[in-house]
């Protein structure tokens, strides 16, 4: 394993990986270049989405469904649609909850959001460790990680600056629940939601 690792990182010395702006994203998008293929820049890199099972399809379907029950007025919810975190940052989260209105969104994506929520099975540790860094640096006040993995909702709140992280800001909280308990969102502090609920 430690020589595998050891070849890994030695045919990658003195190699430069090319990072796209933005605008050069779209233009690849424009020529096709991504046909056919669910993808989203973040940090200047083109990361290629896993195909969804029908577990993740499913619990994206059951969280969209429950936030938008709690959110009903004065906010959106969009599934799998780009936010817009800066010129080498255009993720797509599975879902985000958004101030306003949906019109408010048709010249530019949303910059922000009031709750980002990930579902994952195969990415937990990518979605924990980037996303979860990505997420904190662009000030998102809560991120939910639905891991389908280990049956369980990881909510991360407080974003601070930690030099340690992938791109130097994390969650100062982060807290477990089970399938049996219930979150309240921070933006809607009254609403009681069930884990299971978002559960497929």
């Amino acid at each position: 394993m430690v020589a595998a690792e050891e070849k890994a990182i030695s045919l990658t010395l003195g190699v430069q990986r090319r990072k796209f702006s933005k605008d050069e994203y779209y233009r690849m998008a424009e020529m096709g270049f991504f046909n056919g293929q669910r993808v989203e820049l973040i940090d200047g890199e083109v990361i290629l989405m896993s195909p969804q099972e029908a577990s993740h399809a499913t619990a994206v379907g059951l969280v969209a469904d429950t936030l938008q029950s709690v959110f009903s007025e004065g906010f959106i919810v969009r599934v799998q649609q780009p936010l817009d975190l800066g010129e080498v940052h255009e993720p797509e989260p599975d879902v985000a909850v958004v101030s306003g209105q949906r019109r408010d969104y048709a010249t530019s994506h949303p910059k922000t959001a009031v709750l980002i929520v990930e579902v994952a099975l195969t990415s937990v540790d990518y979605d924990r460790n980037v996303k979860s860094s990505l997420y904190a640096k662009a000030g998102i006040p809560e991120y939910w990680l639905l891991n389908l993995r280990d049956r369980r909702l990881e909510v991360f709140r407080e974003p601070v600056p930690m030099p340690e992280q992938i791109f130097g800001f994390g969650y100062k909280s982060m807290r477990i629940y089970l399938p049996e308990e219930t979150v309240s969102p921070l933006a809607k502090p009254d609403a009681q939601i069930k884990v299971a609920d978002m559960l497929p």
